[in-house]
């Protein structure tokens, strides 16, 4: 395994021979990751460096903090601007979601103890959110004079409907582990502690498969998503097509009728 940092507080992390996996570190533990202007900036840049990256094929997103993912906002911060600064931050704490939504691989949260406001948005941003039981997730923006702004008023009714959406995030109520997955909140429930665990095995399976493959799914889920039927098959089709004349359905191909695993180029 090796490490990258960004910042003080964000880390990427590779696994296996080929590094295909990545893990997305939150390592902010004094502030139970609470996402000030410069972590924002290091989130940004990691996932810039990840996407860039093509030799990646899956991406964990994990903390350090025994009891939290991430808290959201870092309102300590928070607590001494003016209104001008309170704008100027929100391009970099916009940035950061974003750049998470928009990894063209597919990623994984992986989620223990508290992930509220800001820290369940970057969870909603992953594709797929692993949990364990002292999970606790919710969108409490509106107790403290908000509303979620990075990217939870649109990708939480995405997952579990409007009018449930709505309810949780008028109320700002937390929402414990169980329920949360009866919900449709997160996706995994593993065992205490073993969050991090389940997801990074999930990652390497989902890393396993083409890396052409991968990224094209993702493209044709993501494009896709909200379109009428129509629209979403002309997405389908223009992915299929990035992929049909590649080298990795060659080799896929190759690899099936001769009874091996496949060798991707990745191309």
């Amino acid at each position: 395994m090796t490490e990258r940092r960004f910042g003080e507080w964000v880390a990427v992390r590779r696994h296996g021979d080929a590094g295909r996996v990545a893990e997305l570190v939150l390592d902010r533990p004094k502030a139970m990751n609470a996402i000030s202007t410069e972590m924002a900036r290091a989130v940004t840049e990691a996932c810039a460096a990840l996407a860039g990256d093509v030799s990646v094929s899956c991406v964990v997103l994990t903390s350090t903090h025994e009891r939290a993912f991430c808290v959201g906002a870092d309102l300590k911060e928070r607590n001494s601007f003016t209104d001008a600064d309170l704008a100027r931050q929100r391009p970099y704490t916009r940035a950061a979601y974003t750049a998470v939504l928009e990894l063209p691989v597919p990623s994984l949260a992986s989620v223990h103890g508290f992930a509220l406001g800001g820290g369940y948005e970057l969870a909603l941003a992953c594709d797929v959110i692993v949990a364990d039981p002292t999970a606790v997730v919710g969108l409490p923006e509106v107790t403290v004079g908000v509303i979620p702004g990075g990217g939870g008023t649109q990708l939480l009714p995405r997952r579990v409907g409007a009018a449930r959406a709505a309810q949780l995030i008028f109320t700002g109520r937390r929402v414990p582990a169980a329920e949360a997955l009866a919900l449709g909140l997160v996706d995994v429930l593993a065992e205490e502690g073993q969050d991090r665990v389940e997801a990074l095995a999930l990652a390497t399976r989902i890393a396993a498969n083409s890396p052409v493959g991968l990224r094209a799914a993702k493209r044709a889920l993501r494009l896709g998503q909200g379109t009428d039927l129509r629209t979403g098959l002309d997405v389908e089709d223009a992915a299929w097509r990035t992929v049909a004349f590649s080298g990795d359905r060659a080799e896929g191909v190759a690899a099936f009728n001769e009874k091996r695993d496949p060798v991707w180029p990745g191309e």
